[in-house]
């Protein structure tokens, strides 16, 4: 990653479908059909931690989750929105918002190691990127 301007780390970009982006962030489509999810990516260079972002950011970043968090929930069948900042294999700040259902594969466990990632159908994943798009005004 170049330190003087954004760049998304190459294994997020594997992972994921663009949606577009919000004013900090860039909204990625986790592309695994296990769970809604989608990932922001505050777009300033050489982020690792929420703390190194200056304050003003940190603060659109807790509002762009916020939104993110609200789309998410209005999917239909989600009963829980869950939240994490990991990066503990891509140390690029980035922030998980996940659709959970009650019954999902991994009810009530974590989404994270559980199972091997199967990819969307690509009319599925059109849907639902449409739908979070709509959600989030993208």
């Amino acid at each position: 990653m170049d330190r003087g301007e954004f760049a998304l780390h190459h294994r997020l970009g594997a992972d994921t479908a663009p949606l577009g982006d919000l004013p900090l962030c860039r909204v990625l489509l986790m592309d695994n059909a296990a769970w809604p999810w989608i990932v922001l990516v505050p777009r300033r260079p050489a982020l690792r931690e929420f703390h190194d972002l200056p304050a003003p950011d940190r603060a659109a970043l807790m509002e762009e989750i916020a939104a993110a968090s609200k789309a998410m929930a209005a999917l239909p069948g989600t009963t829980k929105v869950n939240v994490g900042v990991l990066g503990n294999i891509v140390s690029q700040l980035h922030i998980h918002v996940v659709a959970r259902r009650e019954g999902d594969p991994n009810w009530p466990g974590p989404v994270w190691g559980f199972g091997s990632p199967a990819r969307y159908a690509p009319g599925a994943r059109d849907r639902l990127a449409a739908s979070v798009r709509e959600g989030l005004g993208l």
